[in-house]
């Protein structure tokens, strides 16, 4: 091997090792990336969750178009909710709620403190970097082979809450894969796998924004 050969050799392996090195924040900014090229994305979310202190069955249907920050998500269990659905953007919160044929309105800044599961913002679902932003994540591992890895990210909140998320992150198309929600005590109050996740299907605003016309709208 020659010396230019030698050089060479080793900077590629150089770069090679650069590239394959990540941080969570590298892990977050890619998926921001994907999902912020992405025309339009949307997934399934199911697992259980403890929801009015009980453990219970969730399952969830996402869309969202991320360039409008506009989210639509319509559940499907628990059974208390399901056919339930909430429509976000950065304005208002539009809630239909599928037993009392009712709509409410309430305004983002209104909402942003009382949306969500244990914290976690159920509007900024389609946009994780977003969802993190108010949380200091740090990288525990990887799994799987090179191109295939899934990553696992700690998110722990910035107010100082004494409390844990776990997220996994597929390096396949850089798109979250589970969400776990775990109290100050340890103990796991929500467990939710992504899957049915597409992009560029061609949603519009329109879809996404559609209700029942005949519910009444309360304002709050």
């Amino acid at each position: 091997m020659t010396f230019r050969t030698a050089v060479l050799s080793t900077l590629v392996a150089a770069l090679l090792s650069g590239a394959y090195a990540q941080t969570a924040q590298d892990i977050v900014n890619r998926v921001d990336a994907t999902q912020r090229a992405a025309k339009d994305i949307s997934f399934r979310l199911a697992g259980t969750a403890s929801l009015d202190t009980a453990a219970q069955k969730l399952d969830l249907l996402v869309k969202t178009i991320p360039a409008q920050n506009l989210i639509r998500v319509q559940f499907a269990a628990p059974d208390a909710l399901a056919d339930n659905i909430v429509v976000a953007d950065k304005a208002e919160i539009r809630q239909y709620l599928y037993l009392t044929n009712q709509i409410t309105v309430t305004s983002a800044a209104k909402a942003a403190g009382n949306a969500g599961l244990t914290g976690l913002d159920f509007t900024q679902l389609g946009n994780t970097a977003s969802m993190l932003s108010s949380y200091n994540v740090k990288l525990l591992g990887s799994t799987g082979a090179a191109g295939k890895r899934i990553f696992q990210l700690e998110a722990t909140p910035k107010s100082g809450q004494d409390s844990r998320t776990l997220v996994w992150i597929s390096e396949a198309g850089w798109r979250p894969t589970r969400l776990q929600v775990n109290n100050a005590a340890g103990k796991t109050i929500a467990d939710l796998t992504v899957s049915a996740f597409k992009t560029n299907a061609g949603l519009t605003a329109a879809n996404l924004r559609q209700l029942p016309k005949d519910a009444q709208v309360i304002r709050q």
